[in-house]
């Protein structure tokens, strides 16, 4: 990856001051935008819509490598990027190139002429732009914060919609009524739409439930009408006419295979023929999605704890929910072979630091605090 500031560059830092907060909840500017720019979100394919608290980017990682084991293909927007810009938007499969993205960057920004627009809204038009002007078979595209008022929904009814688990985060804009937040991330239902959705804590059920029959949508639910768990080394997932037995996912951690059980189910909601057990088993051994109980070995820092006899383990999770999703993976690695371990965590002001290390109180680890 090259040091030297391309356009691209120039153009994001550009965007971001186009609007002086950094997230304000609204569709009516993205809408502009993008009837500006010959409405995008009208010409894609089939479109998948996924929201939630945690689990997302997992989850869209799993579907991905299913639909391209299947020989889809997708094209994906998520958020934020862990590196660069560029891991936002995958153009049929493959990550935009720099100089794409500085094509559609100075398109958005040309068409929006200078109007307030917040950077997510403006990038999520971006990458609506160029998936309309490159084929592919699929859309996958990741809520950025709550649902209905996300500037991902002017998206119209999508082909499948996803919840994943819902839980607190981002109190500051979506409260602390869960089933108020739940209700939110339920926006993205559609009438007549069709939805998977996780394991929920019964508010959020409730919500969702009370939701999608507002809309007249039809909800799919995970240990009602389909489930996964797993078995003897692999996972299985089933629903009323199906049993798959199938290999464990390559994402680690015991949440992992919840989230692959809601990525099947929504794939297989495709209806297309393409996507049978041998892709979804080919997409749950060879999914990638970095940062997520992700054991690194290389790098000097990989060495060094290789050196020591140790492993070296990093995850995101940075709120209360995912916390407990990764305490539970590493008492999963603790019971496996019995070292101690050492948690290292840094956490914005805004986080909940208390329910985050309440998730590792009892695994009673070494505690190394740090900042940025």
């Amino acid at each position: 990856m090259s040091d030297v500031l391309g356009p691209h560059d120039a153009a994001l830092k550009r965007l971001q001051l186009l609007h002086p907060k950094k997230i304000d909840l609204s569709l009516g500017r993205v809408e502009r935008l993008c009837a500006a720019l010959g409405h995008p979100e009208r010409h894609l394919p089939p479109v998948i819509h996924v929201a939630g608290t945690n689990g997302k980017g997992s989850t869209i990682a799993f579907l991905r490598a299913i639909t391209e084991a299947a020989g889809l293909h997708v094209h994906v927007f998520t958020s934020p990027h862990l590196v660069r810009f560029a891991e936002r938007i995958r153009l049929a499969g493959t990550l935009i190139t720099d100089e794409a993205l500085a094509d559609v960057l100075a398109e958005v920004e040309r068409v929006n002429a200078g109007e307030s627009i917040t950077f997510f809204e403006i990038t999520t038009a971006a990458a609506l732009y160029a998936f309309s002007k490159t084929p592919a078979d699929l859309v996958i595209v990741e809520v950025g914060l709550g649902g209905r008022y996300d500037s991902t929904n002017v998206l119209p009814t999508p082909r499948i919609a996803v919840i994943a688990p819902v839980d607190y985060d981002h109190k500051e804009f979506l409260g602390d009524d869960l089933a108020g937040i739940a209700r939110e991330k339920a926006g993205i239902l559609k009438p007549g739409g069709m939805a998977v959705v996780a394991r929920q804590r019964d508010e959020a059920r409730e919500a969702i439930e009370a939701e999608g029959e507002r809309v007249g949508a039809k909800l799919n639910w995970m240990c009602q009408d389909f489930d996964a768990h797993a078995q003897a080394g692999g996972m299985v997932w089933q629903d009323a006419t199906r049993l798959f037995d199938l290999p464990a996912p390559s994402l680690f951690g015991p949440h992992q295979v919840e989230n692959a059980g809601l990525a099947i189910a929504a794939a297989l909601a495709l209806g297309d023929p393409r996507i049978n057990e041998a892709a979804i088993a080919k997409g749950l051994t060879s999914v990638v999605w970095p940062a997520r109980m992700q054991r690194l070995t290389g790098g000097p820092l990989g060495a060094l704890a290789a050196a020591r006899g140790s492993d070296l383990w990093l995850d995101g999770g940075h709120n209360p929910h995912g916390a407990r999703a990764a305490a539970e993976s590493l008492r999963v690695l603790s019971a496996r072979d019995g070292r101690p371990f050492t948690v290292i965590l840094g956490l914005l002001a805004n986080k909940d630091a208390r329910g985050v290390l309440e998730a590792f109180k009892d695994l009673k680890p070494r505690l190394i605090l740090t900042a940025f």
